[in-house]
């Protein structure tokens, strides 16, 4: 396990960093109270290859694997989650998605634009009646002689309101379980498809959360991804990647509340020194520290791992489940070192905590997680949905 940053990765860093403390964190507070999906950086993180990181550049991607995709969306998130949640979303799961299971006609057509960012992509596979067991879907999707028409919703969509490109789940086949589940790719304006209710959150609240409806939706055939009744099974290996991107994601805030923990404390007085001076807050540094630098050495080993081919499905969910569980813990702490103040918001510590706490819920939650990780020790088979 020998793994070390190049020198072009941590430029990259360097340059994520740099992007988001300047353009990004003047109005992290103002989008968040309003909870405004900021599509106007949009360009820029196109123009910096961010929409496309791990995709290569004959689809218009930037060609890099998942140990930078990481380093981005952790960087992201340390100035704030909500801009790493919707990166992240748009390139591991939506993008990802054609890239791995679509054709060639399909990857053209769709995932160009996608890793180019001239489009914002979405992917639905969560629905009321279908969290963690997805195998439970409800959306239909019915050959009609010339395609498939589509009815039914999605719920917990991120991008769901704003995304051009969508990649939604539907049952074609009842009677074989989570073998009867295909993908399809829908396009905004698609007659029968339209965004739903727009969920008002507790934290990520610049990252659109949505419904997504479909209501006699009719695509043409071509745009069933994969083959037909593997979409359940496709979407396991797409959340695999998405678990490494959401450990950095928890990661980059526990990093960003530890930072502004550590220069408070340093600066806030009491009893005549900083607070800093005092064990207490001491040894609250110290363990914050460590639990980040040990989750960032194992998630950054997965993503190795991942870019030298090496199957990397359970330590993905363990990154995932060490990374959240993480990051409440360090948010919650930073939290407490700032004592009344940082249950204002006059400080961004309240934001890395509640933008924290979804790590532990979202792209499988740290029970599912566990049930992954405990059945591949104890031998079992599992659905890792």
């Amino acid at each position: 396990m020998d793994f070390t940053f190049t020198d072009e990765q941590k430029h990259l860093r360097k340059s994520v960093r740099e992007f988001a403390e300047g353009e990004i964190a003047p109005h992290v507070m103002e989008w968040d109270e309003s909870s405004h999906f900021p599509a106007e950086i949009l360009p820029q993180l196109a123009e910096m290859g961010l929409m496309g990181v791990i995709f290569p550049e004959e689809y218009g991607g930037a060609g890099l694997g998942y140990t930078e995709y990481a380093t981005v969306i952790e960087e992201l998130a340390r100035v704030d989650g909500s801009v790493g949640l919707f990166v992240a979303a748009h390139n591991s799961l939506c993008s990802n998605h054609i890239y791995k299971f679509g054709s060639e006609e399909q990857k053209r057509k769709y995932l160009v634009p996608l890793a180019q960012g001239k489009k914002l992509g979405a992917w639905s596979l969560t629905e009321p009646e279908a969290g963690s067991d997805a195998g439970g879907t409800r959306t239909t999707a019915v050959r009609d002689g010339k395609g498939w028409t589509l009815n039914g919703s999605k719920t917990f969509t991120t991008n769901g309101t704003y995304a051009d490109i969508c990649v939604a789940m539907a049952v074609t086949d009842r009677s074989k379980d989570s073998h009867g589940i295909s993908a399809f790719i829908l396009e905004k304006g698609t007659t029968g498809f339209r965004p739903g209710k727009k969920e008002n959150k507790l934290g990520m609240r610049a990252s659109d959360t949505s419904e997504v409806i479909f209501t006699d939706c009719h695509i043409p055939a071509e745009n069933l991804l994969g083959p037909e009744g593997e979409g359940f099974i496709s979407s396991l290996k797409i959340l695999d990647g998405g678990r490494i991107s959401i450990a950095a994601l928890g990661l980059g805030m526990a990093q960003g509340a530890l930072e502004a923990a550590t220069a408070y404390a340093k600066q806030r007085k009491q009893f005549n020194q900083p607070i800093a001076d005092f064990q207490a807050i001491r040894f609250k540094l110290a363990d914050m520290v460590a639990q980040v630098d040990a989750a960032r050495a194992f998630m950054y080993q997965i993503a190795a791992d991942d870019d030298a081919g090496r199957d990397v499905d359970h330590q993905a969910s363990m990154a995932k489940y060490l990374a959240s569980e993480m990051s409440e813990r360090v948010t919650s702490e930073a939290l407490q070192v700032f004592g009344g103040a940082g249950y204002t918001t006059d400080f961004a510590v309240e934001r890395y905590w509640r933008d924290a706490r979804l790590t532990k819920i979202f792209e499988g939650t740290s029970e599912i997680q566990q049930r992954i990780i405990s059945d591949r020790l104890l031998g079992k088979p599992t659905r890792k949905n």
